[in-house]
């Protein structure tokens, strides 16, 4: 749905005049504390809105899915399309493109057999996609505070209602917003997850050596390098590989995989 070029490090991004561009992030302090979130829904029809919102008592995790919740909520009043949504929030993205099929199927505990948090969220958003077939959500990370001008922004607007101060909000034509929605860094992969971060449970994760698992012909395998895993998948088609930093790392890709967690895994 997009197209780029490099420009200094910033990819100039061309965007398909079908779909929406948006742009979120949220902002809170204390976590939990007074919170806010902000959005650009930047639409087809060649029109650029501003959202924005806070809640006294929140958290961060909560604003992130709150921006892009009201941002979709947006798409569906003015009519559904394809959707390219950036934020700098991996939770959000892990949860709703990975981790939401696992808690699902486990009655919305986590691996750990925890209450999943923000399910109330997590729930509307499932919602939203729903509504929005046959269209799709293009989820894309950006890295926040790196002058990325729509995730720039957002943070502005965030920090603006966590802290209950004004923030005008635009309503306009593209042609007149002065925000570059076009600058862009590469589409990279989402960075890897730290063996000590909450992952979608919240709880600490194990640390221990990387492994990497393997699905084809119905098995699943542990290799402990990237070439013993490589050599199993290369030119295999429908195969799906990915690394693992603990035993949580790999129930949650298990999941994805929309596989039983408990399922059996062959060492190699």
């Amino acid at each position: 749905m997009l197209s780029s070029r490099p420009f200094y490090g910033i990819f100039l991004m061309t965007i398909d005049p079908q779909s929406f561009v948006i742009f979120t992030d949220g902002a809170c302090s204390g976590n939990p504390g007074p919170g806010g979130w902000g959005s650009i829904v930047a639409m087809p029809n060649g029109r650029v809105r501003e959202l924005g919102g806070g809640e006294r008592a929140t958290t961060n995790n909560r604003m992130e899915m709150m921006a892009a919740i009201e941002a979709l909520g947006e798409v569906l009043v003015v009519g559904p399309a394809n959707v390219v949504l950036h934020t700098d929030s991996t939770y959000l993205i892990r949860g709703i493109t990975q981790w939401i099929w696992g808690w699902r199927s486990r009655g919305w505990k986590s691996a750990e057999g925890k209450d999943v948090a923000n399910r109330d969220l997590w729930e509307e958003l499932a919602r939203q996609i729903t509504q929005l077939k046959p269209h799709v959500v293009d989820w894309r990370h950006v890295r926040g505070h790196e002058g990325i001008p729509g995730n720039e922004r957002c943070d502005e607007i965030a920090v603006g209602y966590s802290k209950g101060t004004f923030v005008a909000l635009y309503n306009g034509s593209s042609d007149d917003y002065d925000v570059d929605l076009n600058a862009l860094p590469e589409n990279l992969p989402l960075p890897e997850r730290k063996p000590s971060s909450g992952g979608s449970s919240g709880s600490k994760s194990s640390g221990g050596p990387a492994s990497y698992l393997s699905y084809h012909g119905g098995v699943v395998r542990r290799h402990k390098t990237w070439a013993q895993c490589e050599s199993r998948v290369k030119g295999q088609s429908n195969a799906k590989f990915k690394k693992a930093k603990s035993q949580q790392d790999e129930r949650e890709i298990l999941s994805s995989w929309g596989l039983d967690p408990k399922c059996n895994v062959v060492d190699e």
